[in-house]
């Protein structure tokens, strides 16, 4: 047909090719066919499952990025271990016990000092305070660090030299500088704080009351005299704070005892007062008073006297009912005269099978039943009055109970309004006393600090001289090197195997194309050659192509498909390999094979069988030779071939007309098999053409270089030109390179070597 008159795709291809179109070429053979496709269903992995084993493939195909990037980082690590500067730590160890260092707050006045409990705020406080500017200061004068100290302590390194000549200072800012020469001591000041707060950090122990100072310098005997010395200043700054602020607390602290202990001697005065006018007794249960504890205690009992009349209530009805209580039962006389009634009524049977009703032993036996049945109503009367009268006495205590709380109930409403104000007063009077008893605490515990002058904080360990360097630390270095060089190889390696949109094993090709695979044809070793490894018919190659063979005679109802296109969506991807192979595998059948070459644009059959092409495929299809005249010998037995012939302008028109469909079927007639090897796909026209003329069509697909997205695309097109794909061929296979490596092997080619000689490819 002619190109203009192709069928362009449709915007639902996509979808076609997701759903109606996956696994066409299933073969149609009832339960079998069903069978396959559900084990072609069942292989297929939920995109929400997390493959492990895939990901481990992954690694083991980019090991020598990862082993690159991880060797990299850790000499770098080396690198940056060995150059730089060695620094040493000295450490102090304090002891910081809680006491209150603030005498007056702002807000209000503190009871009292809690000595005994620990604040984290308040460690964080100490903590903070220690690495004040103010102590950084007071450390730096103390320690004397001028310029020249400072330069010979911290020298520049190589990596601080080169910044400084990539980046000199300004002529400008250095002459004003020096213009400035009282401005020196404070800027000098404040350099050596910064150095002294710069190596300075604090640890507190865990569930402890010690803090360790650290210092860290180029110098252990620097480190050591400057952890000493932030020591000893944070104690003397601590006892300057405390002592400074005693005498201000002690007068202030005077002068409010004597209005709190008025205001408290007032607030008492009144309280006495209100009660005797009120007539109020205070029984020191929480402000209750006295009819409210009676009115407590009667409920209580109340509650007791109901659930006794309730039991009793329960043992009346049951006993009115005729079920006597089981206890009441056990302390009577009934059960033994229940059995000796049950005793005389069985001999009384007993001997109505012999003696009449009217014998006299018989009526004395009646008279003594009788007579223990009047016993037995007699004790169960008894039993009767005990409960009901265990109920009454029950039911009477708890009316009386009831009325004696309706009385206490109205005193205590009256008690409780009348106490409101009394216990507004009472509040008061518990609210002065506490504030004058806290001030009077605190007012002795000022006086104490003031005289004694006691401090909370003191020096456990003093600083030592280190012996070795606090940091770098080379295996700890390294040790991150390692983690942090096979984090970063891992994740680049994911990274590049995740926009590798490749094809690459055949899980991909069913997943991607939801197309079945044929074969797995293995890569060629850099020191194999083609002509060699398909003349060995004991080689994984030789044997991929048979299996590809048997997959083909499985691919239709009628077996190997009459006309086959051999084609792939771009070029390289094994065309023309895989059609000579095929069809000597089929002449290996005793097959009659034809093998065309109609790749009119880049024809290969011509080089691989060593022929001239005068006259080809072109020829026959323009006219200017018969069928006859372009076939011609391969040299193999029941093989011949129709070589493409001289280029033509335009290849579409050719395979437009109706010659072609006239040679396939004039070569259909003559031979078992029609082998066609095939242009690419995208890009052009032929394929499609061809595709839409003979009976199957072969989709090759080249491991690890042909793209998903190209061969959906080239998938879709053929499908769009009716073409009858039988599946996908994967070529040029290295489990390598899939991410298998060498322990996992070459499945494929495992299967291909049984029975023969293993022989394994380098890819």
């Amino acid at each position: 047909m002619p190109h203009d008159r192709l069928p362009t795709p449709s915007a639902d291809a996509g979808q076609q090719l997701q759903s109606s179109v996956a696994y066409p070429a299933l073969p149609q053979r009832g339960a079998s066919a069903l069978l396959v496709h559900e084990l072609q269903q069942s292989d297929r992995r939920d995109e929400d499952e997390i493959d492990l084993l895939a990901y481990w493939h992954i690694l083991v195909k980019r090991r020598r990025l990862i082993a690159s990037i991880l060797i990299a980082v850790v000499a770098l690590a080396l690198l940056a271990t060995l150059l730089a500067t060695p620094i040493y730590r000295a450490s102090a160890v304090l002891q910081i016990e809680k006491q209150s260092s603030q005498v007056i707050q702002v807000d209000g006045i503190q009871p009292g000092s809690d000595l005994g409990g620990w604040d984290p705020d308040f460690l964080q406080t100490q903590i903070e305070l220690i690495k004040s500017r103010s102590l950084s200061e007071r450390v730096a004068s103390e320690l004397h660090m001028d310029q020249a100290a400072m330069d010979r302590l911290y020298a520049p390194g190589w990596l601080d030299r080169m910044l400084a000549l990539l980046q000199p200072k300004s002529r400008q800012a250095t002459s004003g500088k020096a213009d400035k020469p009282a401005n020196q001591a404070k800027d000098l000041l404040k350099s050596a704080s910064g150095i002294v707060a710069g190596g300075l950090s604090v640890d507190p122990v865990r569930n402890s009351k010690l803090v360790v100072i650290n210092f860290d310098s180029p110098s252990a005997q620097f480190s050591a005299r400057a952890a000493n010395a932030l020591a000893d200043g944070f104690i003397a700054a601590g006892l300057e704070r405390r002592f400074g602020a005693s005498s201000y607390a002690k007068t202030y602290l005077e002068d409010q005892l004597k209005l709190t202990k008025a205001r408290l001697e007032e607030s008492e005065r009144k309280l006495v007062l209100f009660a005797q006018q009120e007539n109020l007794v205070d029984t020191g249960d929480k402000g209750q008073s006295l009819a409210v504890q009676n009115l407590t205690q009667l409920n209580a009992a109340l509650a007791t006297a109901q659930d006794q009349r309730i039991r009793a209530q329960a043992r009346w009805q049951q006993a009115s009912g005729g079920a006597m209580p089981a206890d009441m039962i056990g302390n009577s006389n009934i059960r033994n005269l229940q059995q000796q009634k049950g005793a005389l009524q069985a001999q009384y049977q007993l001997k109505l099978q012999t003696f009449k009703p009217d014998y006299p032993d018989m009526r004395q036996l009646k008279s003594q039943v009788d007579e223990l049945d009047r016993q037995i109503g007699q004790e169960i009367g008894g039993v009767r009055a005990s409960v009901k009268a265990e109920y009454d006495a029950a039911a009477k205590q708890e009316q009386m109970l009831m009325g004696q709380i309706a009385a206490l109930r109205t005193q205590a409403l009256d008690v409780d309004g009348r106490s409101i104000q009394y216990n507004i007063l009472k509040r008061e009077v518990d609210t002065n006393r506490q504030l004058y008893d806290g001030l009077l605490q605190r007012y002795k515990e000022v006086g104490v600090a003031g005289d004694v002058r006691s401090n909370n904080i003191s020096i456990i360990d003093r600083a030592e001289v280190p012996d070795g360097r606090f940091k770098p630390s080379l295996i700890r270095n390294l040790a991150l090197g390692v983690l942090l060089g096979a984090m970063l190889g891992v994740l680049i390696a994911f990274l590049l195997e995740f926009l590798d949109d490749t094809l690459k094993t055949p899980e991909d090709i069913e997943q991607k194309l939801k197309m079945p695979v044929l074969g797995v044809v293995p890569k060629l070793g850099p020191k194999e050659s083609m002509a060699a490894v398909a003349s060995n018919p004991q080689s994984s190659f030789s044997e991929a192509y048979r299996s590809v063979r048997t997959a083909l005679q499985f691919a239709t109802d009628h077996g190997v498909p009459k006309t086959l296109l051999i084609s792939s969506s771009g070029p390289g991807e094994g065309k023309s390999t895989t059609a000579q192979a095929l069809a000597r595998n089929l002449t290996q059948l005793g097959k009659r094979v034809m093998l065309v070459d109609a790749d009119l644009r880049n024809p290969s059959l011509h080089k691989a069988f060593g022929l001239r092409a005068e006259h080809g495929l072109s020829s026959l299809l323009s006219g200017a030779c018969s069928f006859a005249d372009v076939v011609q010998p391969s040299g193999e037995e029941r093989l011949d071939l129709i070589l493409a012939g001289p280029l033509p302008p335009n290849p579409a028109e050719l395979l437009s007309g109706t010659k072609l469909i006239s040679l396939l079927t004039v070569a259909s007639e003559r031979y078992d098999h029609v082998i066609v090897d095939g242009p690419p796909v995208l890009g052009l026209a032929d394929a499609p053409i061809l595709a839409n003329s003979v009976d199957s069509t072969l989709l090759m697909i080249s491991s690890g270089k042909t793209k998903s997205g190209a061969a959906q695309a080239a998938l879709k097109r053929l499908l769009t030109a009716r073409a009858r794909i039988v599946g996908c061929l994967l070529t040029k296979y290295d489990a390598r390179t899939a991410g298998y490596g060498y322990g996992y092997g070459y499945q494929y080619e495992s299967y291909y070597a049984y029975g023969n000689k293993p022989r394994l490819t380098k890819g």
